[in-house]
């Protein structure tokens, strides 16, 4: 893990404790369950491949094959080297925690859908070879995390989308065929499917925070189209003064 990649994951950790005092947003060791498990399995993959010498590859994406189409699930597990599963595994893990914790109530919908239609995507406009690696999926959470935040307006998931910029803003130049042997392919796919989901559930989960003024008494004399409207104070009604008019007994 880098400098940059350590000062990320403690800014997210400190919005994750500054946060857990709202409702919406309560942090538990789970958000990390399935970031972890997810890590785990693709590690565990490499390993067989290393362990019996064998090679998945044939398991990724092949487009415009039908046989192909199995790719789109088991792609994502598949890693051709050590620096490529190791450059997938903190990005992976760090974005899809941000996702299981600000938009938790999406969060399932946004890998599983979001993995399908990236593999899909692949499938349709890459060109003719074997696309293996989990960056697809690192570039989808890269891209619903980074457009979810400015499009809710909500201040604090608009800081976690800068400071995603800062920290891997610079993988948004290869969505572009500059280096051979990388499937630009799907972190383009990715990269649009987060849009689209990041569009699709902008309504859902923490939402722009609607400031409330402290009402006071005098906003109480204005009406609500802000005319000067002082509530009414009823007259005192004077009561009649009541006379009293003595007789004293006289004495036996």
């Amino acid at each position: 893990m880098t400098e940059l990649q350590k000062y990320y994951f403690g800014f997210i950790f400190v919005i994750f404790k500054v946060m857990n005092t709202e409702q919406q947003l309560k942090f538990s060791p789970s958000i990390f369950t399935i970031p972890f498990l997810f890590v785990i399995v693709i590690w565990f993959v490499y390993w067989i491949e290393i362990k019996f010498g064998w090679n998945f590859n044939k398991f990724g994406v092949f487009p415009r094959s039908f046989d192909g189409l199995k790719g789109v699930i088991c792609s994502p597990f598949i890693h051709s080297d050590t620096k490529h599963l190791f450059n997938n595994s903190v990005p992976l893990f760090v974005l899809s925690a941000c996702l299981f914790y600000f938009y938790k109530e999406v969060a399932v919908k946004v890998l599983l859908f979001g993995g399908i239609m990236t593999g899909l995507l692949t499938w349709l406009i890459a060109r003719e070879s074997y696309h293996i690696g989990a960056s697809g999926i690192v570039y989808l959470l890269f891209s619903f995390v980074l457009f979810s935040g400015i499009i809710k307006k909500n201040y604090r998931l608009v800081a976690v989308s800068f400071v995603t910029i800062f920290l891997y803003g610079s993988m948004v130049w290869y969505v572009l065929p500059i280096k051979e042997g990388m499937s630009w392919e799907g972190h383009l796919s990715g990269l649009i499917t987060g849009v689209v989901l990041a569009l699709l559930y902008r309504k859902r989960g923490i939402v722009k925070e609607k400031f409330e003024f402290t009402k006071t008494e005098f906003d109480s004399m204005f009406d609500e189209a802000g005319n000067y409207a002082p509530p009414v104070i009823e007259e005192e009604v004077e009561l009649e003064e009541i006379k009293y008019k003595y007789f004293y007994k006289e004495e036996e």
